[in-house]
């Protein structure tokens, strides 16, 4: 009940000013113009239609395993049911580092074992596929947990380079699940978007269009896009525009896709709370599900 009178207030809040949603800190309902698919091709997609993840176009994470308050581990990542499935769930004993992975990190004496903790994934089309503007869209459902976030988005890796403009090489977030603590409230159906450029420390910048309604997203399919030209970013829910970004300057480069969930924390350690996720509610032997339905990449005709 409170969702819905939630939601009322917000809609009539954007009938006085659709900006006044975010001057509260609110999400806001898409409500600007749809997708025209028309004027795209379509150049690339999967459907996850086989029994495992297709290393054509997609590879596991292999450069770093300790991520925030977690580990990034193939393991966690799935295709059933023509659909890709990262799974978050805690590991006390962790899990074996895969093979594949052994020689990288024996080269990193910095780096720590697999240890227990909450484990999820990534997957990426990094050195298989990169697009320079176009369409850019995934159908999923959130994964339903505080003190996580799922996300779709994109990069290179020129986003670390500190020159003052985002031309090189911006990450762009089509979205990121951060609020499922509110859920209760209405306000965890909602995903951010932005991005990011000049790399990650002292120098960098970034912006966002805020946050924005789905429907029902841990429980039903949603679609996330974004429409990139030399000019601006365009992002849309359910093929309705949420907003528009150009700060820095639009990536001029191809960038690749990411599919991944991060947990909350820091040193592969959970339980804090980071963008606004709360801290993990979930306990061993609880799971969440970030399932994807189909990516699918298109080009201007």
């Amino acid at each position: 009940m409170f969702s819905k009178f939630f939601r009322f207030l917000v809609a009539v809040l954007m009938a006085v000013s659709p900006t006044l949603p975010h001057l509260f800190g609110l999400p806001a309902i898409p409500e600007g113009q749809e997708i025209n698919l028309d004027k795209f091709e379509l150049v690339w997609s999967d459907e996850f239609d086989g029994e495992e993840l297709d290393k054509t176009k997609w590879i596991y994470n292999w450069w770093e395993r300790e991520r925030k308050g977690g580990y990034w581990h193939e393991d966690m990542v799935d295709v059933r049911d023509g659909k890709l499935v990262i799974t978050t769930a805690y590991y006390e004993n962790g899990l074996p580092t895969p093979d594949a992975y052994k020689d990288y990190f024996a080269n990193r004496p910095d780096d720590k074992d697999y240890g227990p903790g909450w484990y999820t994934g990534i997957v990426e089309t990094r050195n298989k596929f990169e697009q320079c503007y176009g369409y850019f869209e995934c159908r999923a459902i959130l994964p339903a947990s505080t003190g996580m976030w799922s996300a779709f988005w994109m990069m290179n890796d020129q986003v670390e380079n500190v020159d003052g403009s985002g031309e090189d090489g911006t990450e762009v977030d089509i979205f990121e699940s951060m609020y499922y603590k509110d859920v209760s409230l209405g306000y965890g159906d909602a995903v951010v978007s932005g991005i990011h450029y000049d790399g990650y420390g002292e120098g960098h910048q970034g912006d966002s269009i805020g946050k924005w309604f789905c429907n029902n997203p841990y429980e039903e399919f949603n679609t996330y896009g974004l429409e990139w030209n030399e000019n601006e970013y365009i992002f849309y829910i359910n093929g309705v525009e949420t907003g528009r970004l150009s700060t820095g300057g639009v990536s001029q480069n191809p960038e690749y896709l990411i599919l991944s969930c991060e947990v909350a924390g820091e040193n592969g350690v959970a339980n804090a709370d980071r963008h606004g996720t709360g801290k993990m509610s979930m306990q061993p032997g609880d799971t969440a599900e970030f399932i994807v339905d189909y990516v699918r990449v298109y080009q201007y005709k």
